[in-house]
This record gives structure tokens, C-alpha cells and sequence, in this order.
């Protein structure tokens, strides 16, 4: 499971003679608990400046925070910060060579956030089941008034029967006997 925040650096190099060269612009997903590293092949004298910026487009209230540190071509580290969220750094390159800028993630926030997650869907299910339980005492309830009136009903169709009937054997009995057939 990857924590998939989102890294915005902007990189803006500026020559010697102060002009704007063109900035550059990279989105990166960190693995929840790895490392992504960028790396530029940079000219002696310029200075570099870089933006980033760590979003969790998972959640947006839960702020990631990631571990940053940028390293010369012989290894020296130029720049380093830890449990950032955002956040600049600036430098002039002192020799021709490959720079990189590394930014890993921490395991231990992933395993809160999934935490987390695991208890949001433990609360969704706990709240489902308690709606479910409502809905059940609710239709049972309906199912008994359904059952008593259907009883009632069986009851009086049977007693309304009964009553036919014996009207009919007297009117009949009656008939009979008017006619003096009995």
C-alpha cells in the first residue's frame, strides 16, 4: 500500500549574470516507506533554487510529511530537513557535476494512516450494522402487525362463514317446512 503523496518541487536556476533561466517543475508519488531521488546534471556557478510541497491526495486533513536532502556531485550534502511538509532551499553549485535531491517518506506515518483508514471503516461497518439492526426491529415489527391482522382477518372470514351457512340451513329448514316438504 502506498501512502501516494504528491511531491511538487520547482527548481529555478539562476546564471551568473542574474538572468531567468526556465524552471522546471516535477510530481513525484513516494512509496510509503521508500525514497525517490531527482538528479540534474548542473554547471558550475548557478544558483539553484527549489519549492517542494507534500500532499496526501488520499486525505486532505492527514498532511504527510517526507525527509529531504540534497547532495553534491562529491557527495557533500548541501541541504537536509526531516518530517517536512514544505519547504525551500536555495544554493550555488561550486563544480560541474550531477546533483540530487532525495525525498523519502516515513514508514511509521503510513502505518497510522492506515490506522486510521482501518478505524474509518470500522466506525462505517459499526454504523451499518447498528442501521441494519433499526431496520430488522422495524420490518419484524411490521411482519407481526401484518401476521396479527391477517389472524384477524382469517378469523372473521371464518366467522362470517359460519354464519352464512347457518342462515342458509335455517331459511332453507324454513322453506322446507313452508312448502311442507319436511
Amino acid at each position: 500500500m502506498t501512502i501516494s503523496p504528491l511531491l511538487f518541487i520547482g527548481l529555478i536556476c539562476l546564471a551568473g549574470g542574474g538572468s531567468l533561466l526556465p524552471a522546471e517543475a516535477i510530481w513525484l508519488t513516494i512509496p510509503s516507506s521508500g525514497e525517490r531521488c531527482v538528479y540534474e546534471m548542473i554547471q558550475a556557478n548557478v544558483v539553484v533554487v527549489g519549492d517542494y510541497l507534500c500532499i496526501d491526495q488520499d486525505n486532505v486533513g492527514f498532511g504527510p510529511t517526507i525527509d529531504i536532502h540534497v547532495t553534491s556531485p562529491d557527495g557533500k550534502e548541501l541541504y537536509k530537513k526531516t518530517n517536512e511538509t514544505h519547504g525551500q532551499f536555495a544554493f550555488t553549485t561550486s563544480e560541474t557535476g550531477t546533483y540530487f535531491a532525495c525525498l523519502s517518506s516515513h514508514h511509521d506515518q503510513g502505518v497510522e494512516l492506515e490506522l486510521r483508514k482501518s478505524e474509518e471503516r470500522v466506525n462505517e461497518i459499526s454504523a451499518n450494522i447498528i442501521y441494519l439492526r433499526v431496520r430488522e426491529a422495524y420490518m419484524r415489527e411490521v411482519n407481526d402487525k401484518t401476521n396479527k391482522r391477517v389472524a384477524q382477518l382469517s378469523f372473521m372470514s371464518l366467522g362470517l362463514s359460519i354464519t352464512v351457512s347457518l342462515f342458509q340451513v335455517w331459511h332453507l329448514k324454513r322453506f322446507f317446512l313452508k312448502k311442507k316438504l319436511i
